[in-house]
């Protein structure tokens, strides 16, 4: 038994010693070959030198598009960038197995020098260490991979903003050596870039992926070119809900002040006011987030319209007011005083005429002539015919009505009657006072006489200032038929042209 155990720990032993014999065996012939392949290795040199150019294959997984700026004209891309070409010089045929190495061998050899055409600014990942791999293989080809997020310029035509479509394009190309020396091209063809299935922008989605391989030639000579484009389209349900139902409910807002009534100023002004202050504030958070081009954009097109039918419906309320307020009483007051003028013209010459026929009037009171009787009260002047008539000329229509005689004539005026022609206003004299009442009774019927001239005068004023509210209503009428039909037809040639 004892024999038996320490066999045991003895294989056990053996093992152990072979395996570790063999990892640092592995380890030495790896040390070897990379000691051997670097030694005499000339990075200033390309690989075949003098021969044939060096075929450089490139492929990329995109990890991430993480912002498209309209303000900026760019867009930002994270992505693992992988270049494989073939150096005789580092081939080995000592082991089978491919190398991993530490990415400080990148320093010691030759590299692409590749770069991105558009790019704006970039960087290489640095944690927690620099993220570039070297991969060497047995019959010399090399992969170098790096994790780099770049910003590249992508200039966008913004005239169908915001149902606009966008090509970005990463152009990648070698700087110094030309076509005599270096070719690019996609390693996989269509598959040679990848991720982006799984990509997931708020704004944008892709619609076509697109490599381009060419060359392009300059005064130094002809350059190789790969070309990433890809075709976005955005997506319109966020301005649907931010700047397009605002805006049309503020302009279906501002046509509220149609059913409010004409009269009501402060509410419909106020109305007119917020809706116009609040679309310029929409129009100017826009421009804000969108850089300065000097065209018209889409977006800007449907919010001057939507601006100018709430400035329509303001001004549509101006002319209400103006009608309502301005022409009218204004054409009733040229008439109101042509009709003044005329009737004080009338009576002078009536006055002259029946003065004539008239005894000189006394200071006290009363003179009668006749036929045709004249009395003055309070240097005023009136008529009174041989049948008891009371004539007052349109000089008695312009004077105030005093409270007493505005009651007296109400309650008198039931038993007198009325009647008028273009001189002035003629009551008869109530019935009763034929009797023996005399002077007394002739005062009486004259004040009742004059005030009911001064009311008839009160009123027809009044009436002179109410303007026709046919036209007003009218206005306001058709303003709520004709607002809406074009704005639904300015909203259908809109989403049909840029839609289409």
């Amino acid at each position: 038994t004892h024999t038996h155990t320490k066999r045991r720990v003895y294989r056990q032993t053996s093992v152990c010693v072979c395996v570790s014999s063999t990892g640092n065996t592995g380890i030495s012939v790896a040390k070897k070959t990379v000691d051997k392949l670097l030694k005499g290795y000339d990075i200033r040199l390309r690989p075949d030198f003098g021969g044939p150019p060096v075929v450089v294959g490139m492929s990329i997984n995109i990890a991430s598009i993480d912002s498209i700026s309209e303000v900026n004209m760019d867009y930002t891309i994270t992505m693992y960038f992988q270049q494989s070409w073939r150096d005789k010089r580092l081939a080995y045929a000592e082991m089978a197995l491919n190398l991993t190495l530490d990415n400080r061998v990148a320093d010691q050899l030759w590299l692409p020098d590749t770069y991105f055409l558009n790019d704006k600014k970039s960087f290489l990942h640095g944690v927690t260490v620099k993220n570039r791999m070297i991969r060497l293989h047995p019959d010399g080809t090399v992969l170098y991979g790096l994790r780099i997020t770049t910003t590249a310029a992508c200039m966008m035509d913004l005239r169908r903003y915001p149902l606009d479509e966008q090509n970005c394009t990463l152009e990648i190309e070698s700087y110094g050596y030309t076509t005599d020396d270096i070719v690019f091209f996609w390693q996989g063809d269509d598959k040679a870039v990848t991720g982006v299935d799984k990509l997931e922008l708020p704004q944008f989605s892709i619609m076509e992926l697109r490599l381009v391989s060419r060359e392009v030639k300059f005064t130094t000579g002809s350059y190789p070119r790969l070309s990433l484009s890809f075709r976005i389209k955005r997506n319109i349900g966020y301005f649907i809900l931010q700047t397009y139902m605002p805006s049309i409910l503020i302009t279906i807002l501002s046509w509220v002040s149609f059913w409010i009534n004409y009269d009501a100023s402060a509410a419909r002004v106020a109305l007119g006011v917020t809706t116009v202050l609040t679309m310029t504030t929409i129009n100017t958070h826009l421009r804000e987030t969108l850089p300065k081009i000097p065209y018209v954009k889409a977006i800007d097109v449907y919010l001057m319209g939507c601006f100018v039918f709430v400035f329509l419906a303001l001004l549509e309320y101006a002319f209400v007011n103006y009608v309502f307020f301005g022409r009218g009483p204004q054409q009733q007051k040229k008439i109101n005083e042509r009709l003044n003028k005329a009737n004080n013209e009338r009576p002078r010459y009536e006055e002259k005429r029946l003065r004539e026929q008239v005894w000189p009037s006394t200071p006290s009171g009363h003179t009668h002539s006749g036929e045709t009787c004249t009395w003055r009260n309070k240097g005023k002047w009136g008529y009174v015919d041989a049948y008891g008539n009371i004539l007052l000329t349109t000089l008695d229509m312009n004077n105030e009505v005093m409270p007493t005689d505005v009651g007296s004539s109400v309650s008198d005026s039931r038993n007198s009657v009325m009647s008028f022609d273009s001189s002035g206003v003629q009551f008869r004299k109530p019935m009763a006072s034929r009797d023996g009442y005399g002077h007394h009774s002739l005062d009486r019927a004259a004040m009742r006489g004059r005030a009911n001239c001064r009311l008839r005068r009160r009123s027809s004023k009044l009436k002179l200032k109410i303007p026709n509210l046919t036209d007003v209503s009218t206005i306001d009428k058709w303003s709520r038929v004709i607002f809406p039909i074009t704005f639904g037809f300015f909203n259908l040639i809109y989403w049909l042209y840029y839609v289409n």
